[in-house]
């Protein structure tokens, strides 16, 4: 029997390290999957670095961060694992699996030696023993270190918001699941602030009530859990940009890809014919866009990255990207394919931000609905005529962040990357077969390699 440990992260670039390296010790651990929600320090390089496999969630929320984690791993047997956490006891794992590996219970809530949180006992308890007596029983009903079977994990359902831990400790016990507390010794992890004590009872309160078919109150159906729109650029912006005042902005497909996404997709999926439809019924970008994220409906965050990972990056683009950004650039991508295979890409190769169309996904499943950041929208600051383009996300970042488009790098290899080429400081054609391209780049790159960008990058 296999067991996979989740670790659901954002900005713990001080403890994931340790945690990582924590369960992998336990030889019962086949894989270590850490689900980033788009963090700004350097958690992903250190969870890579430790040893886990990184993906990077497709929507904000440890919900969602759970579910994706379920659906990319293996095992037979789930840990979860907070990822803040420093002083985990060493057995911690095998605390959790042993009863599952024993066949004594389904699934595991952990309970710890510290006080329990003012939600807890302000609230969650008290609701918990007017409605669920049974789950009242437990010391610690929110607590989201837990392990499981598979089997019964994929049952559940993942709320997006502070009211997950209790959802699934409510759907376990309603689904007849043997449930049983176990101690992990003493743990510290962080508080939540004052601040978001509200937002988190409503949270909770609701996924309690929704299970109990009591319909919310007006109170908790219109306090919404604010999640906070980051800009894509904020880590950019916060760190990277300190101290950098030149940027380098790449394509994704066909450019830092050995291939295209949607066309592997397709081959992978079977909608090659369907693809090919759409582009010869039409090459206006907004509808080609919308028609194309529909071919996606009904495929889960696990089938798609999987495709992603089938793709070869560009061999040496990582130690460019390390050296260009040595040399005080900012690095990024800006592509008209998805955001989640950007950011796929992006902490492969240490690229700083991400600016891409954004698949929406319901429950971790491609709804084939997609949304296109404003950015790339015709403005008054716009260099071209077209409605939709990269010279306008060029131009963008160019004033959002006072980096002169004379300093601004730009590196593409077809049609939809002539203009943003054209108008950067220095245009660069990467392997291009495209001629109106080729004729407005300031530099031709003929191999598949981003060394010669080095010449120019002073």
């Amino acid at each position: 029997m296999k067991v996979s440990v989740i670790i659901p992260v954002l900005n713990e670039e001080k403890t994931i390290a340790s945690v990582v390296s924590l369960a992998k010790k336990n030889p019962a651990v086949k894989e270590v999957i850490v689900v980033d929600d788009r963090s700004t320090d350097d958690t992903v390089a250190n969870a890579k670095q430790a040893g886990a496999t990184v993906i990077v969630s497709t929507k904000r929320g440890k919900g969602i961060s759970m579910l994706e984690g379920l659906m990319v791993s293996k095992g037979d047997f789930l840990v979860f694992l907070d990822g803040d956490i420093a002083n985990y006891e060493p057995d911690v794992v095998e605390r959790l699996i042993r009863p599952l590996l024993d066949d004594e219970a389904d699934f595991i809530k952990s309970t710890f030696e510290r006080q329990a949180g003012r939600v807890t006992e302000l609230m969650a308890k008290p609701l918990l023993n007017l409605l669920l007596p049974e789950a009242s029983l437990f010391a610690q009903p929110l607590s989201g270190i837990i392990a499981g079977k598979r089997s019964f994990f994929e049952k559940v359902e993942f709320e997006n918001d502070y009211g997950v831990d209790i959802g699934l400790l409510i759907d376990m016990i309603q689904l007849g699941a043997r449930v049983k507390e176990v101690s992990i010794g003493r743990i510290d992890n962080k508080m939540k602030d004052w601040q978001h004590l509200s937002p988190m009872s409503a949270d909770v309160a609701r996924a309690i009530l929704k299970r109990t078919k009591i319909r919310p109150s007006y109170l908790f159906e219109t306090f919404e859990y604010s999640q906070v729109a980051l800009d894509p650029l904020e880590h950019a912006v916060k760190e990277n940009l300190r101290g950098r005042t030149k940027m380098v902005i790449f394509d994704l497909d066909n450019t830092l890809l050995m291939g295209r996404f949607i066309e592997k997709a397709a081959i992978e999926y079977n909608f090659s014919k369907e693809l090919r439809g759409i582009r010869s019924q039409t090459n206006e970008p907004f509808l080609t866009t919308k028609l194309v994220a529909r071919l996606l409906k009904g495929l889960n965050v696990s089938q798609l990255l999987a495709v992603v990972e089938k793709i070869s990056v560009i061999p040496g683009t990582g130690d460019v990207i390390k050296e260009l950004k040595g040399r005080g650039y900012v690095v990024g991508i800006v592509t008209d394919s998805y955001e989640f295979v950007a950011n796929q890409v992006a902490h492969k190769i240490g690229a700083d931000f991400v600016i891409a169309n954004e698949l929406e996904f319901s429950k971790g499943v491609a709804t084939g609905e997609v949304k296109i950041p404003s950015y790339y929208t015709k403005n008054s600051k716009s260099v071209c005529r077209h409605n939709l383009c990269k010279s306008n996300v060029l131009v963008h970042l160019s004033n959002q962040y006072s980096i002169p488009l004379k300093s601004v790098m730009a590196v593409g290899d077809g049609e939809n990357d002539v203009c943003m080429v054209e108008h950067a400081g220095l245009g660069v054609a990467f392997c291009s077969n495209n001629n109106k391209l080729n004729s407005v780049a300031d530099v031709i790159i003929r191999k598949k390699s981003f060394k010669p960008l080095l010449e120019y990058a002073r």
